[in-house]
């Protein structure tokens, strides 16, 4: 395991060296998630382009991963270790002294909400970096831990307000940090995540009552929602089933909902691989209706690719689901949607494909894919590079 550069390099661009780019993430590949399938998509696309030599710096709260990996034909990894292991607060003391020292040209840091961007904008403040951040912001399903993040997004606003810019994943992200924060909407870009689909398969036809819900497992998802809702969907479309698509440590009560009312064999619960695309186009397909019913989602990149293949959406007009449903894209309801009003829609969207009969048809609806967020994040770093007096070499370009 190497990595091409020292810790130490010279940032004079002078000779033509490509400037360099140090991501900081909390965790990363192979462990899995939203946010370290961006950084990867991004990082790698970034490499291959050839106009900046990119480095991603995680954490390691097992202690078991290498703490410096190259990505054949692509970027570096170097790992800090992080505590405590079994919590998400990330607290990696090393952070710091790899932004600090590491003679990068630009510090990009990738979300919010642990203890890793706080330490690695501060590093980088402090060494006179230039630096970015993509706010990556989700849910939560503590109560308690929701009811702080105004208080968090105020002792992060002096770190936030000297970054050189800030990326929103949504319009909601820009106007809700914008609020949060006092800064005014120009220092922000909105550079949505990727995601696409494959065409779904000519003989994949949508199955009468079948209603899908997409993501992980925990209450803020709202999977337990579409759940209660169900036996009065089958009220009114009998054989009326559900799938849920997902992992993670919320099954078990999700199990037990379904079996307290009488809907346990109505219920799938199930997951894929996240590169299975085409087996999630399937999915999707094989579906009359999602119910995405999650109290917070910065860019719902899986509604939009349901919204593309053509499948009815219903949605929490909240958040960045909240922007699909101005769009006209989704069928929105209010938060506090009550089990009858959840249950309405879904039964009338169902219908609606039962009417039309056959495969979905596909919606043309201009989704960002990863080509069009690594050009985005490009744009962004020529900005602040340049307002810096760091030139990108033409022969890199």
């Amino acid at each position: 395991m190497t990595t091409s550069t020292p810790l130490h390099a010279t940032t004079d661009t002078s000779s033509g060296r490509r400037p360099r780019v140090l991501h900081v993430v909390q965790r990363f590949f192979p462990e899995m998630g939203g946010t370290e399938t961006h950084v990867a998509e991004v990082a790698s696309r970034l490499t291959a382009a050839g106009e900046f030599d990119v480095t991603v710096l995680a954490t390691d709260r097992s202690g078991r991963l290498a703490p410096r990996e190259h990505v054949p034909g692509g970027y570096d990894v170097l790992r800090r270790r992080s505590w405590p292991r079994e919590r998400d607060y990330y607290l990696s003391p090393g952070v710091a002294d790899v932004v600090a020292r590491g003679g990068w040209d630009l510090v990009h840091v990738q979300g919010v909400h642990t203890f890793v961007p706080p330490v690695a904008m501060a590093a980088a403040r402090a060494s006179r970096t230039p630096y970015v951040l993509t706010f990556h912001s989700g849910g939560h399903s503590s109560p308690s831990r929701t009811g702080i993040r105004g208080l968090q997004w105020k002792a992060l606003g002096p770190l936030l307000r000297s970054a050189d810019h800030l990326i929103a994943v949504s319009r909601f992200e820009r106007r809700h940090f914008a609020e949060a924060l006092g800064i005014s909407q120009d220092r922000f870009t909105v550079v949505g995540n990727g995601g696409a689909l494959p065409p779904p398969e000519t003989d994949v036809l949508p199955m009468p009552g079948r209603i899908v819900s997409s993501g992980r497992l925990e209450l803020y998802k709202g999977h337990h929602r579409a759940i209660s809702a169900l036996p009065l969907v089958q009220q009114q479309v009998p054989g009326a089933t559900l799938t849920i698509l997902g992992s993670g440590d919320y099954e078990p009560t999700l199990r037990a909902l379904a079996r307290d009312l009488g809907v346990q064999d109505a219920v799938e619960i199930t997951s894929l691989p996240p590169a299975d695309r085409e087996g999630m186009a399937r999915r999707l397909g094989e579906a009359s209706v999602m119910a995405a019913l999650s109290t917070y989602e910065a860019h719902p990149v899986a509604i939009m690719e349901a919204v593309t293949l053509g499948l009815p959406v219903v949605g929490l007009d909240v958040a960045g689901t909240g922007d699909l449903v101005e769009d006209g894209l989704v069928r929105g309801l209010p938060v506090d949607a009550g089990d009858e009003v959840v249950a309405d829609a879904l039964v009338r969207a169902l219908r609606d494909t039962a009417a039309h009969g056959g495969p979905h048809r596909r919606v043309e609806v201009e989704l960002p894919t990863w080509e069009t967020t690594a050009a985005g994040v490009t744009e962004v770093y020529r900005r602040v590079l340049s307002r810096r007096g760091v030139t990108v070499p033409p022969a890199a370009r």
